[in-house]
């Protein structure tokens, strides 16, 4: 167990960010027990974090008792080996309430994800955030994505803002993301983290180190955590012979995996969760208004995960 801050445990990290999914039962209430085990066994995996009840976690299908129970279970699972951070979205005040859900349930963090449905000015954007993050003790990530898109003036009035730490980017305007580095990088003094947050994130993990973002979200850590890892490892080595292995990965399982996610809509969460139910463990399905992937490209995930494994043995 450690009490060091959420941004020196996550800044550089031991092993992949897990972002598990949330598990339904037959009747498709929370199956928290099988949560657990999934959470302990991505843990034991060697995950570096639990980002519980996010996007790949179907937030927006929880209701805040749910997402209440199911971080607390995350917490558990996690018993202060890595931090757990939960989701936060909606409007302003229903992003404070799940911030304190969150915080009474253990929580070490938020992702803070766009508000719901409207399209907001800049000036509404920072003052939405900056009220969540002074609504709560826990350290906020900013998730950019959808219609929460930040120019990089906004982003340093965010990093400027108290316990705001860090910004995850799920748009992939690299341009964008360039300028808002440098941008916060000359202006606020302090240490502030960046997160590849894009679907997939492996596989522009490379772009994205381009300029300087090294922190990546890993969905494939759910079903594939054996694949996950070793691209991490490779990784993060930066090695000629690292970003070798990283290439092979990319080329014989993470591209075609992101060719397969994108022939259905909804699949960056259901073919995740597909892919956990191959592993043996039922969480049952997704939520409306998401649907179950086609038969077709189950069975080709598992060929993918195969494959995957093939290169593993290969030695890559």
């Amino acid at each position: 167990m450690t009490s060091a801050p959420l941004a020196t445990r996550l800044r550089v990290p031991s092993g992949p960010l897990f972002f598990p999914v949330t598990a339904f039962g037959p009747d498709g209430s929370v199956d928290v027990d099988v949560f657990r085990a999934h959470v302990r066994e991505g843990v034991a995996a060697g995950a570096a974090a639990v980002f519980a009840c996010c996007g790949t976690g179907e937030f927006h299908a929880l209701t805040p008792e749910e997402f209440q129970e199911c971080v607390a279970a995350a917490v558990a699972e996690a018993a202060g080996r890595v931090p757990v951070v939960a989701g936060a979205g909606y409007g302003t005040a229903l992003a404070v309430r799940y911030a304190r859900l969150a915080e009474e349930a253990g929580a070490d963090g938020l992702l803070a994800m766009p508000p719901y449905l409207v399209v907001a000015g800049q000036e509404g954007l920072l003052r939405h955030y900056t009220e969540l993050a002074a609504a709560t003790s826990l350290d906020v990530i900013v998730y950019q994505r959808d219609n929460a898109v930040f120019t990089p003036e906004t982003v340093v009035g965010l990093a400027r803002a108290e316990g705001v730490i860090g910004f995850k980017d799920g748009l992939g305007d690299m341009d964008l993301m360039q300028r808002t580095v440098s941008a916060v990088r000359a202006q606020v003094p302090d240490d502030f983290l960046y997160f590849n947050g894009l679907p997939t994130a492996e596989l522009t993990g490379l772009a994205y180190r381009g300029i300087g973002v090294t922190l990546y979200s890993s969905a494939v850590f759910c079903f594939a955590p054996d694949i996950a890892l070793a691209f991490h490892r490779a990784f993060n080595a930066g090695t000629p012979d690292g970003d070798a292995t990283v290439n092979r990965l990319i080329d014989g399982f993470y591209r075609p995996f992101v060719e397969l996610r994108a022939e259905g809509r909804g699949y960056a969460v259901s073919l995740v969760k597909a892919g956990v139910r191959l592993g043996g463990l039922d969480v049952g399905p997704v939520r409306a208004p998401l649907h179950e992937p086609a038969d077709d490209h189950v069975k080709r995930l598992a060929e993918l995960v195969e494959q995957g494994r093939a290169l593993l043995r290969e030695g890559v």
